[in-house]
């Protein structure tokens, strides 16, 4: 079974900076898309980033020039460097990839479990 693991999350200042991690481990065979969505309280849960298998990445608007997407095949983690936070950017944090998993044919979306970013003076 395929899973993904976050972490980075916490408590910061307005205008400060973290760094979310998130690891995919199990019997992969390959991972295409990567990404990174955020659900805050009482809203529904909305994209910030996506990167390819190839690297080519897309950011919600709010979060262009903000936020920053990477990701390491080898590894099978993908990463988002968050600068300028805001009180608006707290929420829970969740990493999305298409797997192909040892067995299968299809590739699967898998979801992690969340990590919770607060900001906050």
């Amino acid at each position: 079974q395929v899973q993904l693991v976050e972490s980075g999350g916490g408590l910061v200042q307005p205008g400060g900076s973290l760094r979310l991690s998130c690891a995919a481990s199990g019997s992969i065979i390959s991972i295409n898309g990567m990404g990174w969505y955020r659900q805050a309280p009482g809203k529904q849960r909305e994209l910030v980033a996506t990167i390819t298998s190839g690297g080519r990445t897309n950011y919600a608007d709010s979060m262009k020039g903000r936020f920053t997407i990477s990701r390491e095949n080898a590894e099978n983690s993908v990463y988002l460097q968050m600068n300028s936070l805001q009180p608006e950017d707290t929420a829970a944090y969740y990493c999305n990839a298409a797997v192909l998993e040892a067995g299968s044919y299809l590739y699967r979306e898998v979801w992690g479990q969340g990590t919770l970013v607060t900001v906050s003076s």
